[in-house]
């Protein structure tokens, strides 16, 4: 038995009455719509309700699923340490989604610690109790990994539910933008309702599709931490028609909050929204390459020569002179369905060539930047390139001679540098610039530095 419904709810602590203490009065509309959506939950009888979270413990690049029998917490960090929610864990699915992820070659299961549950699991869970106790919980927490990964994982869990015979419901728990006004606690950003009346739409309108092409720079701008959970509960109803509704949508605190309930109906294999995306990315990708130039080309076939033959790609010596005859620091990005897959660099040359400087980043981004897991053979077709070629780096005697679309930044303090390249994507003061490069470096934001600028020539 597939997963009987699916639901987006919000979790602003203040709608638990014990801790809004009349405040939750001001959202009357989710409070009112996670009642009815705690009734319909109620009226399936579900043995286990799994929640995807946002806030729980979280890895870059790995779904934790909490172990152990159970988990209880509190409303304490909210002044309301009374208002407590125990739950007990459905350990036998806990085991299949974890084995099923592993055999789709997901990074998902116990590893790490049982925390405390945490607001994202303890709101939703708090209204379905007032109207139905007896089930049994599984706790996700979203990763950093990217849409498709969250969208895989709701297969995953879809599947071991359907294999297992189970009644379950799953919960995609997630504010939307945190940047709906200027009086809120996270200020204002106009993407913060364009994202919101977007998510809400397409999700209403059942469009998984439109989902993907949610772009990350919106959703960083909206500030909104939803949307993986969102991915997860469209990827449970792969190949499924879908009957979603907007129960209730409000933002009087500066934070969106949507309640939406999506109910899967008949099969149907054109819904298959993976493989339309990974189609769509692929030609993107194709498209991109055909308007390479001969500095990112030499990125691309450097690494993927390495993956491929297992050897360093013979310099070719068809390339422009500038490239064989010119030293300069570069920096290699390499990018999957438009997110960073790898950046590194050297600021100034360490080879005698900026063809070499390419080839030796090129690999270090691919295969060596401590963030990421090294690229494999399998990715290559979905990777894109951009090459930055830095001119020397100038001292400056304060940001106010920094400009973040012409200038990168250098940041020292004793043995620690950062550095951030201009015109990226997000980075829209000098402010955020050099709080990022700090970041780098992990120089604190007390801590004098010292600044440099420097431009680059882009290519891609």
């Amino acid at each position: 038995m597939p997963i009987l419904k699916a639901y987006l709810l919000p979790h602003p602590p203040l709608a638990i009455p014990g801790v809004g203490r009349g405040q939750e009065k001001e959202i009357k509309e989710t409070t009112a719509a996670l009642t009815n959506a705690a009734k319909e939950i109620a009226s399936l009888s579900p043995e286990t309700i799994i929640i995807i979270s946002p806030h729980g413990t979280v890895y870059s690049d790995y779904f934790h699923i909490s172990p152990g029998d159970g988990a209880e917490g509190d409303f304490s960090r909210f002044n309301a340490g009374a208002v407590k929610i125990k739950a007990g864990y459905d350990t036998a699915l806990v085991e299949e989604i974890t084995k099923r992820a592993g055999a789709a070659d997901i990074p998902a299961g116990t590893l790490g610690e049982n925390s405390p549950l945490d607001h994202g699991v303890m709101v939703p869970i708090w209204y379905i109790n007032q109207q139905y106790i007896g089930h049994k919980l599984v706790r996700i927490s979203q990763s950093g990994l990217g849409a498709d990964a969250h969208y895989k994982l709701g297969q995953v869990i879809n599947e071991a539910v359907d294999s297992m015979g189970i009644k379950a419901v799953l919960i995609a728990s997630g504010d939307l933008s945190h940047k709906l006004s200027e009086s809120g606690p996270y200020g204002f950003a106009e993407e913060g309702s364009k994202f919101d009346k977007l998510l809400t739409q397409t999700m209403s309108d059942g469009d998984f599709l439109g989902l993907f092409q949610i772009s990350d720079n919106l959703r960083q701008k909206a500030a909104e931490c939803g949307y993986n959970s969102v991915m997860c509960l469209a990827g449970c109803f792969d190949k499924k028609q879908v009957k979603a509704k907007l129960l209730s949508y409000e933002g009087p605190f500066g934070v969106g909050y949507g309640v939406i309930s999506a109910e899967p109906l008949e099969e149907d294999a054109s819904r298959d929204f993976l493989k339309q995306y990974e189609g769509i990315a692929l030609k993107d990708v194709e498209n991109l390459r055909l308007n390479e130039d001969a500095y990112q080309a030499l990125a691309r076939l450097t690494l993927e020569h390495t993956l491929t033959k297992g050897s360093q790609l013979p310099l070719p010596q068809d390339l422009p002179g500038e490239m064989l005859n010119t030293e300069a620091g570069v920096f290699v990005s390499v990018h999957k369905n438009g997110k960073l897959r790898g950046c590194i660099g050297t600021i100034l040359p360490t080879t005698e060539s900026i063809a070499k400087e390419i080839q030796q980043n090129a690999l270090s981004s691919g295969l060596r930047d401590s963030r990421f897991d090294p690229v494999t053979i399998e990715e290559l077709p979905l990777l894109t390139y951009k090459v930055d070629v830095l001119k020397s780096p100038e001292p400056i005697r304060d940001s106010s001679f920094l400009d973040v679309r012409r200038y990168g930044v250098i940041v020292t303090a004793g043995h620690r540098r950062g550095l951030l390249l201009p015109n990226l994507e997000g980075v829209d003061t000098v402010e955020q610039q050099i709080s990022i490069a700090r970041q780098k470096a992990g120089i604190p934001e007390s801590s004098p530095v010292n600044l440099e600028r420097f431009e680059v020539i882009r290519h891609g």
